[in-house]
């Protein structure tokens, strides 16, 4: 299929290629879910009964149930939403400690989230079945969106949390590398030149003498004759 070279630049473009990537999708996504299932609730979530004024949660008239999926939804939405922002500057982050300990926060944090969303599918679905619908005319269909868009997360969150590990596996980081290397150059700079090691033994001319030998000489020298001394005649 031929593009026109204008649409072909654009999908050449460094910004479709960073949306493009497996983590961009699946933070739009989880998102977009996390979007769903707070607006929803937050829209048609209280609902009054037929008899009543009042507003109450179409899960089973419990409060915690809503207020549970909107603060988590609200709080998913943002954290997706600056972990793209930091995925984007991700390219510019040049300290590895800093790149470590960001990719560490990423894996904790969708482990995390898949574990919430989890739990808030179960007391979603839970609450749900112990609903009675004839109480309120609307809202249905908003916790039924909540209940099911609090399941999808649940797989997007895991994956992301498989994409992060092995970005940190991947990336090896050597904290000390660094400070090992640069103080092996400064013990090589202030060695003085005749140290010695089993690998290069000194060389030794035919006039050098080594402390070495100067100091095991008396005893590897062969021992000399004693010398007579001459007495006087009396």
């Amino acid at each position: 299929m031929h593009l026109p070279e204008s649409l072909q630049d654009l999908a050449d473009s460094e910004a479709v290629r960073f949306l493009r990537r497996p983590k961009s999708i699946l933070r739009i996504c989880g998102g977009v879910f996390s979007l769903v299932i707070f607006s929803s609730l937050l829209t048609d979530g209280y609902q009054n009964r037929t008899e009543s004024p009042q507003l109450h949660c179409v899960l089973n008239s419990n409060y915690v149930a809503c207020s549970f999926a909107v603060g988590a939804g609200f709080l998913s939405f943002l954290s997706c939403l600056v972990f793209l922002a930091l995925d984007a500057r991700e390219s510019r982050i040049t300290g590895t400690r800093f790149k470590t300990a960001f990719q560490l926060l990423d894996f904790i944090l969708a482990v995390l989230w898949a574990g919430v969303w989890f739990v808030a599918f179960c007391f979603l679905a839970r609450q749900w079945q112990h609903s009675k619908f004839k109480h309120f005319l609307l809202g249905n269909s908003s916790a039924k969106a909540a209940i099911a868009f609090a399941f999808f997360s649940v797989p997007v969150w895991i994956f992301q949390a498989y994409l992060a590990f092995q970005d940190l596996r991947d990336e090896a980081p050597v904290p000390y590398k660094r400070s090992l290397d640069e103080g092996g150059v400064v013990l090589n700079t202030l060695s003085p030149s005749s140290t010695t090691s089993p690998a290069n033994p000194p060389t030794t001319g035919p006039n050098s003498v080594s402390y070495t030998s100067s100091a095991l000489s008396p005893y590897l020298t062969a021992s000399k004759a004693p010398r007579l001394a001459m007495m006087p005649d009396s």
